[in-house]
């Protein structure tokens, strides 16, 4: 059993190579070298080819027989350059257009847009997450106009995400391409990521690729964790708020031989002041402590064409929230004060191997593993509820072209379990999913005007039955620095109706399952299409450099469980009769308005309705309008690599729609709609060396507060105490500061 542990814990995946020429490809913009991503890099006459990161750099195979190197952009003129060793390069390409009367300035963005992919993707790298406080990845999309982010209810302090006006749970989240929050971590999953464990986030807008899976509905969010080899040997980060919320993080990297490197990353955070700034007996947010521990180990041998790494991963994180007075040790389980204690412990291990043949590099295979332990035990006022969830998931996957890299194919198979175990009051409730499956998806890219990836994947559920899951993106060029993309495909998901719905026992409503006879709580999976439509082009305007973008996407349930708020005594989950779709419109304009300053603006318009039993409803607290504006300013480094950078964020959210309260007394009936509301962030950095930098900042600095998140607060017993209508902040003004230190 010991050599079987060890082995599991010895397989793992990522694509390394055989000897790789490096290089950096840029653009010349006012006698300065700025970074060129998304250049096409390819040797003449042979398959292999690769594409410039954001900074500019590139790695490709290298072989004596190859001499001539090609770098394209669209909009520069391309260049072959000869190559008689293995060296690094640097080569700047030239505008196509470019006069010596004209000067074309660009800024490496630490938010990019891809104008190559086929799918709608936003990559915000590191230096974006340090924006804002980004304590843990819930709090990580404050500054990106793609994801929504608001409070869950108003005990808990659970911030939730919304993508295309949908839900979480509607959403793929994986680290490292390894789904990574669904089941039981779905409702507080997002808050056990670390901010400073993050490398990158790349949000895919519409259904992703079929080789993650068929749950993804609304979009993926994948994170891309720090590496022990690119990560600082020592990294602290620590932070302090004004609500008396402490956090500290560590990171501490070794070289441990020539091929094997480690890392181990510690987070801690504590809250433990009562804070009721609204005089309604209950705290504004919870008390709380966590401590977050990674092992993280990479091995790397080029020669053999060998990557892998190794995760260990071990969680505990503890809630108390409720009113002011509550007392764990003598009030839990009576009806003295109104509480709440949500425990949690969790354990994981994921693996990643990856091999590229040395002799024919656009062949690659990847295996990867994910094994996971949630165990929550928790309680809300009189309400009771624990999961335990076992979790295990491996993906094969094997990468090569067809007769030139032009066209690639991927294809594997996947194995997902899951064993849930819940108890809910009286009510146990306990199930085990399987699921094996196979997918074949193909890209088309001619390098110039066309990018396509069509996939199809084939699954065999114990629950869900067999299906088949299609997607398709296609990204097309019309004209210079401009992206038209086009995408649809389904997706189909179990809904884990109490572990993502968690805010409804912090209520005093009735639970009710209307049950159809299905395999799941005795409901139907849910199943979703999604199409989509986005428009992005760049340009110069006043010989600065900007970029406009619009999408529209669609969802259309076939099935959905629906979420029933609209009787104040109940909650209802059933099965979807009619109609619920989801439209989203959004548009965004970037622009680097001077040297250091640049500005980020968006609006978005969300259409979500669903046929309940009482009729089509628009669904309850999501605004039909946001404002977003984002503006940053960094000054120029100094020779000692001080400088400051500046940080602001505004957020305006219309008008949300309230459940129904007609039947409820007159004193406890609400209006149909929220008020509006606009909340502004901001923070100064003072960088003072490469080593050393400290932040100081303010979240919702204008003090905007909801007054009454919490209907009848003074007998919490009763049958009209609800918490789930919150549209806004709840405490207030928060202000913070906080360090970070480095060793590279």
């Amino acid at each position: 059993m010991k050599k079987l542990i060890f082995l599991m814990l010895l397989l793992p995946f990522i694509v390394a190579s055989q000897e790789q020429l490096k290089g950096k490809v840029l653009e010349s913009t006012n006698s300065k070298e700025s970074p060129l991503p998304g250049a096409n890099v390819y040797w003449l006459g042979s398959s292999v080819g690769s594409i410039t990161n954001e900074d500019g750099t590139f790695s490709i195979p290298y072989k004596f027989s190859y001499n001539k190197l090609v770098i394209s952009y669209v909009g520069f003129k391309t260049d072959t350059l000869t190559v008689n060793e293995n060296k690094f390069i640097k080569h700047v390409l030239q505008a196509t257009d470019e006069l010596d009367a004209v000067v074309v300035k660009s800024r490496n963005q630490a938010t990019a847009k891809s104008y190559l992919k086929a799918t709608n993707t936003i990559t915000v790298s590191s230096d974006e997450l340090l924006k804002a406080a980004c304590c843990n990845l819930s709090e990580s999309f404050e500054t990106n106009p793609s994801i929504d982010v608001n409070f869950a209810d108003a005990v808990s302090g659970t911030r939730q995400i919304k993508m295309l006006g949908l839900n979480s749970p509607y959403i793929l989240i994986t680290t490292e391409n390894v789904p990574a929050i669904r089941g039981a971590s779905q409702a507080y999953g997002l808050s056990f990521i670390p901010g400073t464990w993050v490398e990158s986030i790349q949000i895919t807008k519409g259904a992703g690729s079929v080789v993650n899976g068929f749950e993804s509905i609304a979009g993926q969010i994948n994170t891309e964790l720090v590496k022990p080899t690119t990560d600082n040997k020592l990294f602290v980060n620590l932070y302090g708020g004004s609500n008396q919320r402490f956090e500290l993080n560590t990171h501490i990297n070794t070289k441990v031989s020539d091929k094997w490197s480690t890392g181990l990353y510690l987070h801690g955070n504590t809250h433990q002041e009562k804070h009721d700034v609204n005089d309604d007996s209950f705290l504004d947010m919870p008390l709380y402590n966590q401590i977050n521990v990674m092992n993280r180990w990479q091995y790397t041998n080029p020669e053999k064409g060998v990557v892998s790494f190794i995760n260990l991963r071990y969680l505990n994180d503890e809630k108390q929230a409720g009113q002011v007075d509550f007392n764990p040790d003598t009030d839990r389980g009576t009806t003295n004060a109104w509480g709440s204690e949500i425990n949690t412990e969790r354990f994981e291990v994921t693996t990643k191997l990856g091999y590229v043949n040395p002799d024919i590099p656009y062949q690659s295979l990847g295996f990867q593993t994910a094994f996971s332990h949630h165990k929550q035990d928790s309680y809300f006022g009189l309400n009771l509820y624990d999961i335990e969830h076992s979790s295990f998931y491996s993906n094969l996957v094997y990468n090569s072209i067809i007769s030139d890299s032009r066209h690639k194919v991927k294809t594997g198979l996947s194995f997902t379990y899951d064993h849930y175990d819940e108890l809910v009051n009286a009510n146990t409730y306990e199930r085990t999913e399987n699921s094996v499956g196979a997918f074949f998806e193909y890209a088309y890219d001619n390098l110039d005007k066309l990018t396509m990836t069509a996939g199809v994947r084939v699954d065999q559920h114990n629950r869900l039955g067999f299906f088949i899951t299609p997607r398709l993106h296609v990204r097309y060029t019309p004209w210079e620095k401009s992206a038209l993309r086009f995408s649809v495909g389904r997706g189909k998901r179990s809904a884990n109706i109490f572990a993502e719905n968690q805010n409804i026992f912090s209520s005093s409503r009735e639970i009710n399952i209307l049950t159809s006879g299905g395999k799941i709580y005795g409901l139907d999976p849910e199943i979703a299409w999604n199409f989509g439509f986005g428009y992005l082009q760049g340009f110069n305007l006043f010989e600065r450099k900007a970029d406009v973008s619009l999408d529209f996407y669609r969802t259309d349930f076939q099935n959905q469980i629906v979420v029933d708020w609209e009787n104040p005594y109940e909650v209802n989950f059933y099965n979807l009769e009619g109609d619920s779709y989801a439209n989203s419109f959004q548009f965004e304009f970037n622009y680097n308005v001077f040297e250091g300053f640049d500005l980020r603006t968006a609006y978005k318009y969300y259409d979500v309705k669903t046929d309940y039993n009482s009729g089509e409803l628009e669904k309850p607290l999501i605004p039909k309008h946001r404002v977003f504006a984002n503006t940053s300013y960094e000054t120029n480094e100094r020779e000692n690599g001080s400088h400051w950078k500046f940080d602001a964020t505004y957020n305006w959210l219309s008008s949300q729609r309230f459940p129904s309260t007609d039947l409820s007394p007159a004193q406890f009936q609400i209006d149909d709609y929220s008020p509006t509301v606009g909340t502004l962030n901001l923070q100064v950095t003072k960088v003072f060396s490469p080593k050393f930098e400290v932040y100081l900042g303010g979240e919702n600095v204008t003090n905007v507060r909801q007054p009454n998140p919490v209907i009848s607060p003074d007998n919490p017993f009763g049958a009209n105490f609800d918490s789930n209508f919150v549209y806004g902040p709840i405490f207030g003004s928060l202000y913070y500061a906080g360090l970070r230190y480095r060793i590279k």
